[in-house]
């Protein structure tokens, strides 16, 4: 008993420990990145979560220079990855190379792709054909390259940020919804507000360079994503993320008739997963260690958007997925 009561004040201490430090990592983001503080959060969310994140957004707004910086703060390396319709999968992962040794003997040496980095930036991920995609989805998910009959495992931590613009279609290969669901969350980037972009023309426009400070490495960043896990759950939170997923299926007996009528498919259990993730994470942001229905409800929209998809009837009457989460948020509220 002694010790399980050691064990929660350490992690009392290293949660607040890890909230003074993401504070830190928010304040020196702001000497280069104007307003996107609700993109921080998320972004932040999934490092501790060890999820990955697809941002949705038109051309600059700011998201490769968000994400660059974040690897500088956190001392991680970091690469980035322009995907167009010729990439191979080779291109991403490595391939072998012949090389000649001391001896005079002739061998292939594997050389290591772009992926091999803590924070990877996946640019237009929906410009490249199916089979480079999966190249890189395989990586996310079991945090390891093959290569011939070798098996090439990925430094932790490992983080892919992947970009898509809404905008353009033509030439594009959208993910399909099997692989979206690798990404713990789909976070909209969304145009700065009126005061932010007076501030944008005012302070990027002059010859003054920024430096950042780092301040988190990356055993820091492991141990605060095992505290993140160590993180208590109410049974009455987890009750309320079930109930909300499985209300979002149309298949379900419980679930709502306007869901039935205006949804195809519905999120699978990897959101339940993403969904108590996410909360700790957002708790462990907040400085505490009670995961509430507050901290579930606010990682809900950008875990289940990308996971639902709506029929021809939502579609024509204008109702998106982000739609049919909020109205469920509410319902289950109102409950």
């Amino acid at each position: 008993m002694a010790q399980e009561e050691q064990n929660t004040a350490d992690d009392v201490a290293a949660i607040a420990e890890l909230r003074d430090r993401m504070e830190r990592v928010r304040e020196e983001l702001r000497k280069v990145i104007i307003g996107q503080d609700d993109v921080v959060e998320k972004l932040l969310i999934c490092l501790l979560a060890r999820g990955h994140g697809l941002l949705v957004g038109v051309p600059g707004l700011a998201k490769t220079l968000l994400i660059s910086s974040l690897a500088d703060l956190m001392s991680l390396k970091f690469n980035r990855i322009q995907f167009t319709p010729d990439l191979m999968p080779s291109d991403i992962t490595g391939t072998d190379i012949l090389q000649q040794t001391e001896e005079g003997h002739r061998e292939f040496e594997f050389m290591k792709g772009p992926v091999f980095a803590n924070i990877v930036l996946a640019d237009e991920i929906n410009r490249t054909p199916p089979k480079t995609q999966a190249a890189l989805l395989q990586a996310m998910q079991e945090f390891q390259v093959n290569a011939g009959n070798h098996t090439f495992h990925l430094d932790r931590p490992f983080f892919v940020l992947a970009t898509q613009n809404p905008i353009e279609q033509e030439g594009t290969y959208p993910l399909p919804e099997a692989q979206l669901d690798r990404f713990m969350f789909l976070i909209d980037v969304k145009y700065p507000s009126y005061d932010e972009e007076v501030r944008i023309a005012k302070e990027t426009t002059g010859g003054d360079s920024v430096k950042l400070e780092p301040v988190l490495n990356g055993q820091q960043i492991l141990k605060a994503q095992e505290v993140v896990r160590r993180v208590p759950v109410a049974d009455h939170v987890y009750d309320h993320v079930v109930k909300l997923v499985r209300a979002a299926r149309p298949g379900q007996p419980d679930s709502p008739d306007w869901v039935r009528e205006m949804v195809m498919w519905g999120p699978g259990p990897r959101a339940l997963q993403y969904l108590v993730l996410g909360a700790k994470a957002r708790a462990v942001l907040r400085g505490s260690m009670l995961v509430q229905v507050e901290d579930v409800n606010a990682v809900a929209e950008p875990v289940l958007t990308h996971r639902i998809l709506t029929n021809f009837h939502a579609q024509s009457e204008g109702v998106t997925s982000a739609d049919v989460v909020a109205r469920l948020r509410e319902e289950l509220q109102e409950a």
